[in-house]
């Protein structure tokens, strides 16, 4: 029971986080917002407090502003349809922006609180190959292929899609630079390539902010990797996970502690930044889209059409939904 408490917490603060996003640029450009609800569904309560309708819905899941003109033609100086390309394009994009800010927000949480990762080695595994190559605890590493390092997350980034390549890697050793040649060895533990050390972690909220942002770029270059590979037919479809799914990762997260719930729900939330700025019906993406479509034609399609797109979009993101609801109970209810 406290596992659902805590997803539907986790699910509600992104939900919230996402939908202000678009609440406040709309509110700050003149759009009138008719409706700023949580959840999905039949209406719990509700209470309007100027022009806008605040609701809790019944459905835990998702949530929704709803603006004046936004699938419909108007000609009210507040509705969406009659801002400018750049005001609505912003609007749109708002959700994940500010679902990137809560990623970072809390991945900083979680960097301060543990440390963060320097390009100081810490410790290295007799195992790997750092260690067969000369690599010791203290040393620095400043270069690798020619590449200055400035953070942790490089190293890793560099490792990762090095593979078994060798990397040429120049550490600082008391004060002197040594050349090492390392060639990565694959954890099948893992699934990815190591090279086998440990960094030494610091505690300081500049270097965990920065970390954050870092971590979120190579992240979020990950996540594009992997569409990119889907689209293409080469991904590996095993780790898509719906609701249900992220209720059973979070029920295992939450053994370990609250940082590593903190963190899961940080990468929840990117991953709902980058999934809504997908070109896909019914989500913010396609927004655009049909924004970047206005900008080539001269002229926007009509809301009514560009509404019925949305809604068949969104009927079949909801089968699909069921599909991976159906697929994340069949896979997760020992873990419950």
């Amino acid at each position: 029971m406290s596992t659902i408490i805590f997803s539907l917490i986790i699910f509600g603060i992104l939900v919230i986080f996402h939908e202000f996003g678009h609440y406040s640029v709309a509110k700050l450009i003149g759009v009138k917002v008719e409706e700023f609800a949580v959840g999905m569904g039949p209406k719990i309560f509700g209470f309007k407090k100027g022009e806008t309708v605040y609701s809790l819905r019944a459905l835990p899941l998702g949530g929704f502003c709803k603006m004046l003109g936004e699938d419909e033609d108007s000609h009210d100086v507040k509705s969406l349809s009659n801002q400018s390309k750049l005001g609505r394009a912003a609007v749109f994009a708002a959700g994940s922006f500010m679902n990137i800010i809560l990623a970072i927000i809390l991945l900083t949480i979680v960097f301060y609180s543990v440390g963060t990762p320097t390009t100081t080695i810490k410790e290295v595994d007799k195992e790997y190959p750092a260690y067969e190559a000369g690599l010791r605890p203290g040393d620095q590493i400043v270069e690798i292929n020619g590449q200055s390092i400035k953070n942790y997350t490089q190293i890793e980034n560099i490792i990762t899609t090095n593979k078994d390549g060798q990397l040429n890697v120049i550490v600082n050793r008391n004060s002197t630079l040594e050349e090492l040649n390392i060639h990565p060895k694959f954890d099948k533990d893992l699934a990815r390539y190591r090279i086998g050390i440990v960094p030494r972690s610091e505690s300081s909220i500049m270097n965990a902010v920065t970390s954050s942002i870092h971590q979120i770029i190579f992240l979020t270059g990950t996540m594009l990797n992997y569409l990119g590979q889907l689209i293409i037919g080469k991904g590996d479809t095993s780790g898509l996970v719906g609701p249900v799914g992220v209720v059973a990762i979070v029920n295992e997260a939450a053994k370990s502690g609250l940082l590593p719930v903190i963190h899961l729900a940080a990468m929840i939330s990117l991953n709902l930044a980058v999934f809504n700025l997908l070109p896909i019906p019914a989500l913010d993406g396609s927004r655009l889209f049909f924004l970047a479509i206005e900008g080539i034609r001269g002229k926007p399609v009509k809301p009514e059409k560009e509404g019925m797109f949305h809604f068949v979009g969104f009927v079949l993101l909801m089968i699909l939904a069921v599909f991976i609801g159906y697929r994340d109970i069949t896979r997760f209810t020992n873990l419950f």
